[in-house]
């Protein structure tokens, strides 16, 4: 059935469009041309934010973050062996993603390191994209409150992946 979504889709579009009688062809290619637009627009911004990322992994600065955030994390109740996915989530999903992974690699999925990782994954953003990528995209220069905002939103979902693994899956 999802085979047909797209073709089902654009059926039902076209019959929309003759029924208004405009030109679904027209129509489609200029919602083409936006689409481009908006893509040229956003591709510097993803080309920085993806150097940016790789810059700090290959520096070795976010493994250093990591170590001395340790303490921080400990007394927030986060395992301290997440650090680095607490780190590099808010910036990369896909960095995220890797760091997931090789936390469940080393601790195994059902530890509660691994599901502290998967909860966390599962239940924070990648602000800096995705904000970068939405604000690109309307055209938004000043953040003003969003950032911190997103971020303090990010440590509470960090905190309670942590207190949900504890509580839920404790053993």
């Amino acid at each position: 059935m999802l085979d047909y979504l797209v073709p089902m889709l654009l059926l039902l579009l076209c019959a929309v469009a003759l029924r208004k009688q405009e030109n679904a062809y027209e129509l489609l290619l200029e919602g083409g041309k936006e689409g481009l637009k908006l893509l040229f627009s956003l591709i510097p911004t993803l080309v920085m934010l993806l150097t940016a990322v790789s810059m700090l992994r290959a520096s070795g600065a976010m493994t250093t973050l990591g170590g001395l955030a340790e303490p921080v994390f400990s007394f927030l109740g986060i395992p301290p062996e997440t650090a680095m996915l607490v780190l590099i989530r808010p910036i990369s999903g896909s960095a995220a993603l890797a760091v997931g992974a090789d936390l469940m690699a080393a601790y195994g999925p059902d530890s509660r390191i691994g599901r502290t990782a998967a909860i966390m994954l599962g239940s924070t953003e990648t602000t800096f994209y995705t904000i970068s990528i939405y604000f690109g995209a309307a055209g938004v220069r000043k953040t003003r409150y969003t950032i911190p905002a997103a971020l303090t939103a990010d440590l509470v979902g960090f905190c309670m992946a942590s207190l949900t693994a504890r509580l839920f899956f404790a053993g």
